[in-house]
Order: structure tokens, then C-alpha cells, then sequence
């Protein structure tokens, strides 16, 4: 395919009129080869101009370094926002009549497939419905197989909890997939991702637009690029998708450990650029997951739950630390997937051990003394600031008088960490303004007031975090540009979460225009 980023095919591109945040003063950032060759003070006068360039008028916007969402399941996201919607239940018992209700209301439109035009499951002998996003954590009841069952009428049907740690079923989906399920109807952890692995395998030609569509929306926000950590071998994925036509966003594919042989034997590494993607896929991160989730209860931590539990560790520390000198020795980055405070001690103990920098993704419940060793190790806190404000009422239940140190943004940059933010999408939106949101305000525009504000980021720093450290555009920078119509360091709370994007750049062709 012809390469889009190719630096020989870039036209030359002036942004006239625009500002940095926090400034009054007219720039001119001229784009040549796809990367930002001058920044200088606005001239009405383009004679001096080469007779190619094209010259926009942005009148007086602002332009930022494009964004990065640094932790993203591509695929969940796209088929989430074709599923039932379950993230307003309140209650198993409201999840169940949500779930009654859309099967009531297919029945009698006629829809033999119990909508499964609009709730994309697995093909199989009967459609699974498939509903996203509960939050069982806090619900004041238990969900169960009979209350599922009771609403269902025989059709299987798999619902998707908000962290994917776990699918509650009815009867007929545990039986359709081969699965044992108690009478609580719950799969957690392993078996989990196992069902939504094998609920995603719908057609690529129904599955790649609405891929396509989740990045074009990506991009309206002014995104530039993403890690995809779903938990499949990517990089085929990828090379179909922009052989076919998406251009929206550069994508890093990660690997997990049961393809690592695979990766290896490829001659793939973090950061190489791979080849027939036109200059928008390169490979990610290797993915370890070691703990569970807050909302199941099964983040590892120090402290027991209120259940009496610890959670679970899901990788042996010895284990992980095979893994990561073998990352070392293959050229992948680590990005260990840890939230419970005892599993973040185990991952940093592990990088200590291995003698190599990476991610820690989520962090969400860290001991005190770990906070400096992100920094002294060189290991980058990959966080989600959304899942704060998501989780409080479940992190008060949960880590009782600890949640000063849960979700940990402004300990964690103090003591030296770099902090990379993302959304962990479907888990939160796609939308890096929500995320900075949460770290700036640490609050929603609902009423209740900011969770433990001590915790919170500058917006300069969010901006920063969100931007793979760049935080203001500059001469040498990949022309990977997000224009503004209002200064993120200025405007009202509401109107940073919502930010207007006017236009998204990636090595300086447009690929949003408001």
C-alpha cells in the first residue's frame, strides 16, 4: 500500500494565527515532511511562501500536541458501543428488568435474534445477547442465574461487566458455550476473558467498521494515537483494518505472553515500525496481567477485603520475573497490569529484579513507600483517571480508610514517576478530555464534590501525561497536532471535560476537521 505518512508525500502546511495555551501571541506552525520545521510569529503576507504550501487560517486557536490513549481495548470499545448498555443499573434486579425489557421489546418487533443487530454476540446455533458494563461492586444485591434466567426467556445471554474481569450468564449461554457456572451465574478472571474473547468473534466485515467508526471518533477528540492491548494477537488485526482503510490514528499493538514465542519468532520488538502499515502500526508493549480488578474483588492487596480476602495474584512472582528478563532479552517493553497495592509492590520488586524499565498499567492502589520507586526504577504509571471517579464509592467500600493513597496521581508525580494517561476503554470512553477531566477536577458534574482532591494533576500536567511527555508544541516535533477552539489552561471545568476540537493532525495531514 502506499505509505499516508510517508514524509516525501506530505504537502507543505502552514496553521496560521494559532496560540499556545496560556498565550496571546499569533503563531504561524509550518509542517514540512510531516514533521513541525518553524513556529514563528503570524505574518498576513504568504508570498515567501513556496508555491505548494497550503496555508490554513485557524484564527487565533489553540494547538497542542497531539493525544495519546495509552490503554485500550480497540476491539471491546467498537463492540460496546453495539451492545446492551447496563452501565445505569443500580442493581441486579435493574440489570435483569434492562435486560427483560430489550428482549420483550425484540420479541415483539419481530426479532427472532433477540436484537442481535444491536447487542453483537458470538454466532452460534441461537444469537447471544450481549450487554456491557455493570457494576456489580456496589450493587446492594447479588446477581444470580435464576434472576437471569427469569428475564431471558431460554435465549443465552452473556453480560459484560465494566472492567471485563467478569460475564454474568443466564442457563442457556452457559450451556451454548460449554461453561460451569454456580448459582450466582459468574464467570471471573481467566474463564472470563476466555467468553469475551469468544463472544468478539463476529465477522471481520461487521467488526472492522465499527472499528473504523471508533477511530474516526478518536480522532474528533483530538487523538493521535493509541496502545491496543485487546487480548488477541493484534498486529494481523491491524494490517487488515488499514489495508482497508483506517487512517484515523496510529495504533501500538501489544503482545501477551502466550504469543510472546510467536513475537519472537517474528523478529518483532516495542517500537518497530510494522511494515505493509503505512506508517501507523508499530508494535507495543508486552502485556502481563497479575492481578485481578477492584470490582470483582480480586485486585491483590496488602490488607484483606471487607470479605476477608486478599484478592488474587494471577502470576506467580517468579513467573513474572522469567517473563521480564525475557522481555529484556526480546526487546519488549513490559507493561504489567497490577491495581491492588500488594500486586504493585510485586511488579516493581520484579522490575527491580530484572534490571529493566517499563509500565505499570492502572496502579490504582499503591503502599507509600512504593510511590518513589516508579521513578528510581524508570517504570511509567499508565493510568486511567476516569476509573476514579468510576470506582470511588467502591474503593471506599473495599480499601476503607486507604483511599487516600487509591488512584494516586499527584503521590505518584511528586515523588518522580512519569504518569501516561488512557481510558482502558470500553472500561471508560475513549475520550482523553474525560480522562484529564478526572485528573485535573477529580470530580463529575453531578453534584458531589472532588475525591480526594489532594490527588489531583494541573492541567499543564495532564496535557503533558496525555501527550507522551510533550506538553507543548515544538520545532522537531512529529506534526501530530490537535487545534482547539478554546485554552485548555483557561476555560471552565465543563468546558475542558467537552473540549471543541477543531482539527486533528497526524504527521501533519488532517485526519479530523470540524
Amino acid at each position: 500500500m502506499s505509505d499516508p505518512l510517508d514524509p516525501s508525500r506530505a504537502p507543505d502546511l502552514v496553521l496560521a494565527s494559532v496560540r499556545h495555551p496560556g498565550e496571546e501571541i499569533c503563531l504561524d506552525v509550518h509542517l514540512r515532511a510531516g514533521v513541525v520545521s518553524a513556529i514563528i510569529p503570524s505574518r498576513r503576507d504568504s508570498g515567501a511562501l513556496p508555491a505548494a504550501t497550503r496555508v490554513v487560517e485557524l484564527d487565533g486557536r489553540y494547538v497542542i500536541p497531539g493525544l495519546w490513549d495509552e490503554h485500550v481495548h480497540m476491539t471491546q470499545w467498537a463492540l460496546a458501543s453495539n451492545r446492551l448498555d447496563l452501565s445505569g443499573a443500580g442493581s441486579a434486579r435493574e440489570a435483569a428488568a434492562v435486560v427483560g425489557a430489550h428482549i420483550v421489546g425484540a420479541h415483539m418487533a419481530g426479532d427472532t435474534s433477540a436484537g442481535a443487530g444491536n447487542c453483537a454476540g458470538a454466532p452460534g446455533p441461537v444469537q447471544t445477547l450481549v450487554g456491557v458494563g455493570f457494576r456489580d461492586a456496589i450493587w446492594p444485591d447479588l446477581p444470580s442465574l435464576d434472576l437471569l434466567d427469569g428475564v431471558t426467556r431460554g435465549r443465552p445471554t452473556a453480560l459484560i461487566s465494566h472492567d471485563l474481569h467478569s460475564v454474568w450468564l443466564n442457563s442457556a449461554a452457559a450451556q451454548q458455550y460449554g461453561v460451569p457456572v454456580d448459582a450466582g451465574g459468574l464467570l471471573r478472571e481467566e474463564p472470563a476473558f476466555d467468553l469475551t474473547r469468544e463472544l468478539g468473534q463476529l465477522p471481520d466485515a461487521v467488526v472492522d467498521p465499527w472499528v473504523r467508526q471508533a477511530g474516526q471518533a478518536a480522532a474528533a477528540r483530538g487523538v493521535v494515537g493509541i496502545v491496543d492491548f485487546e487480548m488477541t494477537w493484534n498486529p494481523d488485526a491491524w494490517l487488515r483494518r488499514i489495508s482497508g482503510g483506517f487512517a484515523a490514528l496510529r495504533v501500538e499493538a501489544g503482545v501477551y505472553p502466550q504469543d510472546l514465542d510467536r513475537a519472537v519468532a517474528e523478529g518483532l520488538r516495542t517500537g518497530l515500525s510494522v511494515a505493509g502499515a503505512g506508517g501507523l502500526l508499530s508494535v507495543g508493549p508486552l502485556k502481563v496481567l497479575i492481578d485481578g480488578s477492584l470490582n470483582t474483588r480480586t485486585a491483590y492487596c496488602v490488607d484483606p477485603y471487607p470479605n476477608g480476602g486478599h484478592g488474587l495474584l494471577t502470576v506467580r512472582e517468579a513467573e513474572l520475573l522469567a517473563l521480564l528478563v525475557r522481555a529484556r532479552q526480546a526487546g519488549f517493553v513490559p507493561a504489567v497490569h497490577a491495581i491492588g497495592d500488594a500486586a504493585n509492590q510485586v511488579a516493581l520488586d520484579a522490575f527491580e529484579a530484572a534490571g529493566i524499565a517499563g509500565r505499570v498499567e492502572h496502579a490504582q492502589f499503591v503502599r507509600r513507600e512504593d510511590f518513589a520507586r516508579f521513578g528510581r526504577l524508570g517504570v511509567t504509571a499508565s493510568v486511567q483517571p476516569a476509573h476514579a471517579l468510576d470506582d470511588r464509592d467502591a474503593a471506599e467500600a473495599n480499601w476503607p480508610g486507604r483511599t487516600d493513597r487509591s488512584f494516586p496521581l499527584r503521590s505518584l508525580l511528586a515523588a518522580g514517576a512519569t504518569l501516561a494517561l488512557g481510558s482502558d476503554a470500553p472500561v471508560a470512553p475513549l475520550d482523553p478530555w474525560i480522562a484529564m477531566s478526572a485528573a485535573t477536577a477529580r470530580a463529575r458534574l453531578d453534584g458531589r464534590g472532588p475525591w480526594h482532591a489532594e490527588q489531583a494533576l494541573t492541567r499543564q500536567e495532564a496535557l503533558t501525561a496525555s501527550s507522551r511527555g510533550r506538553g507543548r508544541l515544538r520545532v522537531g516535533d512529529p506534526a501530530d497536532i490537535a487545534v482547539l477552539d478554546g485554552d485548555p489552561l483557561t476555560v471552565s471545568d465543563a468546558e475542558f471535560a467537552a473540549m471543541p476540537v477543531a482539527a486533528t493532525l497526524v504527521a501533519g495531514r488532517f485526519t479530523y476537521c470540524g
